[in-house]
């Protein structure tokens, strides 16, 4: 069983070899393309050098063009040698040799590197005494030899990982990529830091000290600054080596009696760089699988090396997001420069621009005995031994609440937190004009490493007059507020867990799934319903490209939902969603009726169930692994062609169905500022979804014994099913199936 395992993977990383070299020739035509068309000018540009009216000297020829022919002859022989191999693709094909070749002829590209700023400088001087040299001194630039060999470097690492060790090309692609690394190594260059002198200061003294972010040609740089009674120094910790003490490297200094500062009113519009707010996310995601991962190795008492490495890699990632963080600005001002301040919790950070680097040896040095800061602020620098928090579904339901004085209108929100920021997930009806208000409603919550549930209760205000779409509930008044610590034990078994909050006595019953056995597969129960069937047997019994159930749930929410805050991630009514897959199923022509009168919500929350029911996830159970391995690819070319590839290799049912949906996940995204979903948080709802491993290739244990957290080997695979549907969320256009190219090279037949 376990050798029949072995195989198939072994055939799926030789299946991913054909679309990493299916994008290799991808790069190298536009590589090809770049090389012919700077040579086409040459032979002219030549003839004319030996006239009495040359257009360029031969010198210049010479030096614009070095090594041109050369590489194009070596890119023409690999291409011509690789296209046929690929064309007649087998997992036996062999490859490995051509690149081993390709490898060996890396001398040119030496001598093609130490040529290039010269020949930049050449092409860009004779574009300015004549403007019809534009063209080339723009194609000059994009051919960079270092570029080159890098990408081919990064492919090299994609064909290993993909290639077993005992196909005959394994020691041949170790062998081109050790040529390649080589080569890189002796091509970087060393840089020397510009020194200058100080005067010593008199009687200084440390006031205070704190890490910082400098912003350095649009990079940010995490430093440690030093305030004195006369200057402020910034400085860099030097990574220590072989064994010598702890030094610092100033950055730079500014005397205080040379710093001025201007409120925003006097200071010009300042633009600071933002890490986009998926990027974010996902190191928040990393860092909390990290956290668990250390607590399931200390529970299995693990080597301290194991846990080491895990704290290693855990205070390098909240080290970047501390790093990432900080966008509000305090500028202040000297004469070398000019200073902005942020501020980051109880850490005062800065930004800097454009200062001098002075060489303050003794002071600098001095700063390791003063320093009183010894930590950057992260959470792996404390002793906690804190939950990772729970990852999957939660279903709860209100019931009632007792003891108010007087008669409301009363309804209540659920909130969860995830990664310590609370979210809003639900939200009862309004229960209209009593103390003892009885909901009885249910919702299903997604959990994202959530270690809280807190529920509010508000009264509706109907003063229409202060309430706008910015405020939503804000002209509401709470009532109340309580909160419930989601343990991991007391929500193990299968069974409702009732729950009292004291504030006003407000009754919760609560049942958790963990989000890979909400997954499961079940076959539906109705052959000629819609939940649970074939996508392809929905779609041909209503002769239609896209089910029905998809394109009403759609229009109903474009129609009235699109500035809904918390779209796809806030939960409907669990009854509502039961109610409307029954219609569905049944096929009820009130369905559309019952739609516009229902919270959007519970419209989302049914198309989300409806995808998550199917038998076969909409990416297949066949394509999910090479979706998986393409989407871990280093080179951005060889990724566009695989993930593009595969993406028409789907049925056409499902194929029309997610392009469908993603235009529509696009539109929602584009109300951002609105409904607060961005293109990662719809991926974050819809990756698990509708990217799922087979049943026999699932991580999920049989026989699990605690609800699994994100510390797990499957939640690998849930982040990868985010950055999937990420990747094509984030493509601007995606070819439909009327265009799909009939590519001998991208043929699925393998």
């Amino acid at each position: 069983f376990y050798f029949l395992i072995s195989m198939e993977w072994r055939e799926k990383g030789l299946e991913m070899r054909k679309w990493v070299l299916s994008g290799i020739l991808a790069t190298e035509e536009t590589y090809l393309s770049h090389l012919e068309a700077l040579l086409l000018p040459m032979k002219p540009l030549k003839a004319a050098a030996t006239t009495s009216q040359p257009v360029l000297t031969v010198a210049q020829i010479e030096t614009i063009f070095f090594k041109v022919p050369e590489l194009y002859e070596i890119h023409k022989e690999f291409y011509d040698g690789l296209l046929p191999r690929v064309q007649q693709w087998s997992h036996h094909q062999r490859v490995g040799d051509l690149f081993q070749k390709l490898a060996s002829q890396l001398g040119v590209y030496r001598a093609f590197v130490d040529n290039y700023e010269l020949a930049v400088e050449t092409a860009e001087k004779c574009c300015q005494a004549n403007t019809q040299f534009a063209e080339i001194s723009e194609v000059r630039k994009r051919v960079k030899g270092t570029v080159k060999v890098t990408r081919s470097t990064l492919v090299l690492h994609d064909l290993l990982k993909h290639t077993p060790i005992s196909h005959p090309d394994h020691p041949l692609l170790q062998d081109a990529l050790r040529i390649s690394q080589n080569f890189l190594s002796s091509i970087n260059e060393e840089t020397t830091s510009r020194r200058q002198t100080f005067k010593k200061g008199e009687n200084r003294q440390l006031l205070k000290d704190s890490f910082m972010v400098e912003l350095v040609e649009g990079a940010r740089k995490l430093r440690h600054v030093f305030l004195f009674t006369d200057l402020l120094l910034c400085a860099k910790l030097k990574k220590q080596i072989g064994g010598k003490n702890q030094q610092y490297d100033c950055k730079w200094y500014i005397p205080l009696n040379e710093m001025t500062f201007q409120g925003p009113e006097e200071a010009e519009p300042l633009t600071i760089p933002q890490v986009p707010d998926e990027e974010l996310d996902a190191m928040k995601v990393k860092i909390s699988h990290l956290r668990s991962e250390i607590q399931r190795e200390k529970r299995a008492n693990k080597g301290s090396k194991v846990i080491d490495r895990l704290r290693k890699k855990l205070s390098e990632q909240e080290s970047l997001l501390l790093l990432t963080s900080p966008s509000i600005p305090l500028r202040f001002y000297n004469k070398n420069g000019k200073v902005m301040m942020l501020s980051i919790l109880n850490y005062l950070c800065f930004y800097f621009i454009n200062s001098s680097f002075p060489s303050l040896q003794m002071l600098t040095s001095s700063c390791i005995k003063l320093q009183t800061v010894h930590h950057i602020p992260l959470s792996i620098n404390k002793e906690e031994d804190e939950s990772s928090g729970l990852y999957g579904f939660l279903n709860v339901i209100v019931h009632s609440a007792s003891g108010l004085k007087q008669s409301l209108n009363l309804y209540c929100t659920l909130e969860v937190d995830s990664f310590g920021f609370f979210s809003n997930k639900a939200k009862t009806r309004v229960y209209r004009y009593t103390s003892e208000p009885k909901w009885n409603e249910e919702f299903e919550i997604e959990l994202e490493g959530s270690q809280t549930l807190r529920l509010l209760c508000y009264e509706k205000s109907y003063n229409k007059t202060k309430q706008n779409k910015e405020d939503g509930d804000g002209t509401d008044r709470i009532m109340g507020k309580g909160q419930i610590p989601l343990d991991p034990q007391s929500l193990q078994g299968k069974d409702w867990q009732r729950t009292v909050i004291p504030m006003n006595g407000i009754k919760l019953s609560m049942k958790f799934t963990s989000r890979e056995f909400s997954l499961k597969r079940m076959p539906s129960e109705k052959p000629m319903g819609v939940f649970g069937v074939k996508i392809s047997t929905v779609t041909k019994r209503e002769r239609s490209k896209v089910p029905y159930i998809v394109r009403q749930c759609l229009e109903e929410i474009e129609r009235r939902g699109m500035e809904e805050v918390g779209i796809y991630r806030v939960s409907g009514v669990a009854t509502d969603i039961q109610a409307l897959k029954t219609a569905f199923d049944t096929n009820n022509k009130d369905v559309s009726v019952m739609m516009s009168e229902m919270d959007v919500n519970a419209i989302a929350g049914t198309l989300k169930l409806y995808f998550r029911e199917l038998p076969e996830p909409l990416f297949t159970d066949e394509l999910y692994p090479n979706f998986a391995g393409g989407i871990t690819l280093s080179d951005s070319v060889a990724k566009e062609s695989c993930m593009l590839n595969l993406l028409l290799s789907l049925p056409e049912p499902n194929l029309v169905t997610f392009l469908f949906l993603l235009d529509h996940l696009k539109r929602v995204a584009e109300k951002e500022s609105i409904n607060k979903m961005s293109l990662h948080n719809l991926a974050t709802v819809f990756g698990p979804t509708l990217l799922r491993p087979a049943e026999k290739d699932s991580k999920i244990p049989a026989n699990p014994t605690q609800p699994i957290s994100m510390g797990d080997s499957w939640s690998l695979e849930v982040m990868a099913q985010v950055q999937v549907l990420l990747y094509f969320l984030q493509l601007e256009t995606i070819p439909t199936p009327d265009s799909k190219r009939q590519s001998i090279l991208f043929s699925t037949e393998v």
